[in-house]
């Protein structure tokens, strides 16, 4: 289990995990700004220089789940991580990459009051040198208003405890008892775990009145998808994508859909790639519209969008992928592809 201590900078998070290690049983210390300190030795210069943040990379938000699934699977009991995450893509990478590890998250916000908090961003001197703390100090108001940004999205996710009034040590035994007793529960994120090899993923194409397509928004990782998902073993791929459209939205479809394309996605690693296929679910009822739901927590939205916004939601190789089912299902044909570009 990891207690993620989130909040924002000077919120005490970092003193906050300190005591909490001593009250609850088997835990150890994670402090991921470890791993962007390596990230910063590890990578060019060039390279660093194109993002403001290292959370901005890649490569630290995927060090930070493979670190925190190595240091439990040597140490075992209960990671305590304290770490600012405002940016609701990367809490979904995050602990959608934990998820898949089946490693549970309980997710805390520490959130005291701003007048309190400016104050205590003005009093930080940890680092010994004047010059230093005074660009920490600038760097933490800075991003208050991304902290004020994302308190939507963070109250309704996270466990929140308003430390104004509280030392470290009182913080800390009030997330403990909140671990402890439920109250902080277990972050809602699932995803299947990770492939060992190819994978066949089933999507499925569902149409409006207007011929607007559905696209859902995954709270497990960036960018919007099509109804779908990874076909199980033994499980015929358009039954699937019938499965993943029920588990997803709440509908059940009426017929098989009938297959637009087949696109073979290479092997980048991390990722092994495999077979995906895109089907035809048809044209929705307006009641069945209506009955669009999300009853399960591995998505956050759904919306109806044209090609044309569909560019703005969907990532580069999904997009190339949809250009080319909506071409065949105008064309009544079945494409292949092999990385989104039409063979044969």
């Amino acid at each position: 289990m990891i207690v993620w201590i989130n909040g924002a900078f000077g919120a005490g998070k970092s003193s906050t995990a300190r005591e909490l290690v001593d009250l609850i049983p088997h835990s150890t210390l994670y402090d991921p700004e470890a791993t962007g300190d390596a990230v910063r030795r590890l990578l060019p210069a060039k390279r660093l220089a194109e993002v403001e943040d290292y959370q901005d990379l890649p490569v630290w938000r995927r060090l930070v789940v493979d670190t925190a699934a190595a240091l439990l699977a040597e140490v075992g009991g209960v990671l305590v991580v304290p770490m600012t995450l405002l940016r609701q893509e990367y809490r979904d990478e995050v602990f959608g990459g934990l998820a898949a590890r089946r490693i549970e998250v309980r997710h805390i916000l520490l959130a005291p009051e701003e007048t309190i908090l400016r104050q205590r961003i003005d009093t930080r001197e940890e680092y010994g040198d004047p010059e230093v703390d005074a660009r920490v100090r600038e760097w933490s108001h800075g991003h208050l208003d991304p902290y004020r940004a994302a308190l939507d999205w963070l109250a309704a996710d996270a466990y929140t405890v308003d430390n104004s009034a509280l030392t470290a040590t009182e913080t800390a035994r009030t997330v403990a008892d909140a671990v402890r007793d439920g109250r902080a529960a277990p972050c809602g994120i699932v995803q299947t775990p990770e492939p060992t090899g190819e994978t066949v993923a089933a999507g499925v194409l569902l149409f409006d009145e207007q011929d607007r397509f559905l696209l859902v928004d995954p709270t497990y990782k960036p960018g919007w998808e099509f109804p779908g998902g990874v076909v199980e073993p033994g499980e015929p791929p358009a039954r699937a994508g019938m499965r993943e459209v029920a588990e997803e939205v709440g509908l059940a479809l009426d017929a098989v859909p009938r297959l637009l394309l087949v696109d073979w996605e290479r092997p980048e690693p991390p990722k092994y790639g495999g077979l995906r296929l895109l089907f035809d679910g048809g044209t929705l009822r307006p009641d069945d519209t209506e009955r669009l739901s999300l009853p399960g927590a591995e998505l956050r939205d759904w919306r109806f969008v044209t090609e044309g916004e569909a560019a703005d939601l969907l990532p580069p190789v999904r997009y190339q992928r949809l250009r080319w089912a909506l071409r065949a299902r105008e064309r009544g044909t079945v494409l292949n592809l092999e990385a989104g570009v039409p063979v044969g």
